[in-house]
């Protein structure tokens, strides 16, 4: 196929955000479409095979629209515009990069980075109960946590609720020392996190004195009716069907609830279901409930981070397929000892 030259314009106060340091993200475009990209005398330009070169220019593109709305371009978007290049879908980078859902306590934007994210994030603005499931890492907890603070300061709900089943990940911890608070807050420290980092420590603890935040485990939503609230059950795949059927039928007047969860790290006893399991399938015909699932392609972490997800789903689809662990060869002939 012939080689063709195309031209990108990227302005120079652009160029080293788009680029990255020592040109990693255009090492990374080059190496995936097959191209070269050079920079002289303030133009970018592609050489490469009609297509892919036009791919590149694109990926650029979109990569470039967001350095100029004031992203720190990363990895992650560079390997997310690269793979939605490939399905013709590099028009929704920026239109996703709009959904600012709200700021940090530090002034830095909390918006949904890939389709996954937009569409979970729009779900949970639309219906009264979401379940979001997915690997580590694709935002599920934290995305929820952001919607919640926003409904929270624009007076939708009254307050917010954050809770998760107490249960080890895989270790007995044994006798924890302190009050019945203490012994509980190791278990909900990844929720007070997220919390700390959108609202600041000060604007929490004022909150949660008042009683308009709470966090707590699941165990404490036994008996109360929860009104008004913004209401976020994590790790949900630990809750037994018992558990999840209490805390659903919990939810109050004027409430919203997400529930999030990864199907592939439970941590409860080998011959007990899944509270989050049986839900998926009991209701999931149910109206004003919506389930999304999102993928590895979702992943915000470490890049590695993606990686690892995606050799754990390899290996587990072997480990349940065993035809599949290795190519079929000859069959050894059976026979008697002669």
């Amino acid at each position: 196929m012939n080689m063709v030259e195309m031209s990108v314009d990227i302005p120079a106060d652009h160029e080293r955000n788009v680029f990255g340091q020592f040109d990693q993200f255009v090492k990374k475009i080059e190496h995936t479409l097959l191209v070269t990209v050079l920079s002289r005398d303030g133009t970018v330009k592609i050489l490469g095979n009609p297509v892919n070169a036009e791919r590149a220019k694109r990926v650029l593109e979109s990569l470039c629209e967001l350095s100029r709305r004031g992203n720190v371009i990363t990895e992650q978007n560079v390997n997310y515009a690269l793979s939605l290049v490939m399905e013709e879908k590099e028009s929704v980078i920026v239109e996703i990069d709009r959904d600012c859902i709200c700021h940090t306590i530090n002034g830095k934007p909390v918006k949904p980075k890939t389709l996954g994210q937009k569409e979970y994030v729009d779900a949970i603005r639309k219906n009264m109960i979401v379940f979001g499931t997915g690997p580590a890492g694709t935002g599920k907890t934290y995305l929820a946590m952001a919607m919640a603070v926003t409904a929270f300061k624009n007076e939708e709900v009254s307050r917010i609720i954050l809770t998760r089943p107490a249960i080890e990940a895989g270790e007995k911890l044994g006798f924890l020392p302190g009050d019945l608070q203490s012994k509980v807050d190791p278990y909900l420290r990844p929720l007070y996190d997220a919390l700390y980092q959108i609202m600041g420590p000060d604007s929490f603890m004022k909150n949660m004195e008042k009683g308009l935040i709470e966090v707590a485990p699941l165990a404490y939503m036994r008996g109360r009716t929860l009104d008004n609230a913004f209401i976020i059950l994590d790790e949900a795949q630990n809750t037994s069907p018992a558990q999840m059927k209490m805390f659903l039928t919990r939810i109050g007047f004027g409430s919203k609830v997400v529930v999030t969860g990864d199907l592939t790290q439970k941590d409860l006893p080998k011959d007990m279901p899944s509270g989050l399991d049986v839900a998926i399938r009991v209701l999931n015909k149910v109206e004003d409930i919506r389930f999304c699932t999102l993928t590895s392609k979702d992943v915000v972490r470490h890049p590695l981070v993606q990686k690892i997800v995606n050799a754990y789903e390899e290996y587990e689809r072997r480990r349940d397929n065993p035809r599949a662990k290795s190519a079929p060869g000859k069959r050894r002939k059976s026979g008697g000892v002669g």
